[in-house]
């Protein structure tokens, strides 16, 4: 006979919770970068949806990719003068397919699942819309990061192309990868 599995559930003393914050949306300044080139340092140690490495990520390329590339528009949710969650709106390619636009995002993890990955979603819908894009698409979306999935959908994406294994996740191995879409 197997023995009765515990339906006790986890103390939540035993996990660390926040308060909710509260947080503000503004345009990134170039003084912003030292924090969120530290979210996204420890984004990459984590190694769960990002494909870049710490190597290839330097400063300057880092800085690049969320500020200072041409057509990048960058915004963070500000709390109490801290980067706590940053966007990078940006287009999707040049020329003939420069009406689609990406972006990235990343929540710093103390305030993670207090509503501003979907604040930093929305927004950047706003400005892609408002800068003229038709459509958003988002190239590299982790599919068993399934936060991002449902709240991606719950924007408005669907998922369009699957690259199966495409990524090599730091704890669950090789796993697929969404390009998911949305028209503005």
């Amino acid at each position: 006979m197997m023995p009765k599995k515990s339906t006790k559930s986890v103390s939540k003393t035993a996990l660390k919770v926040l308060p909710k914050a509260s947080f503000s949306l503004r345009t990134a300044r170039l003084e912003d970068f030292e924090e969120i080139y530290d979210i996204f340092r420890h984004v990459l140690t984590e190694g769960k949806t990002y494909s870049y490495t710490l190597a290839e990520m330097t400063p300057d390329r880092s800085l690049a990719y969320w500020i200072s590339a041409p057509g990048t528009h960058c915004i963070v949710a500000d709390v109490n003068g801290k980067v706590a969650g940053v966007a990078a709106i940006r287009p999707n390619r040049t020329g003939r397919a420069g009406h689609v636009a990406n972006a990235s995002y990343m929540v710093h993890p103390d305030y993670r699942k207090q509503g501003i990955a979907r604040a930093l979603g929305e927004q950047a819908l706003k400005i892609a819309k408002k800068q003229g894009y038709k459509a958003m698409q988002y190239n590299f979306v982790v599919s068993i990061n399934s936060v991002a999935v449902k709240l991606w959908k719950s924007l408005g994406f669907t998922i369009v192309g699957t690259l199966p294994k495409g990524f090599q996740h730091a704890t669950q191995g090789l796993v697929d990868v969404y390009i998911m879409h949305k028209f503005l």
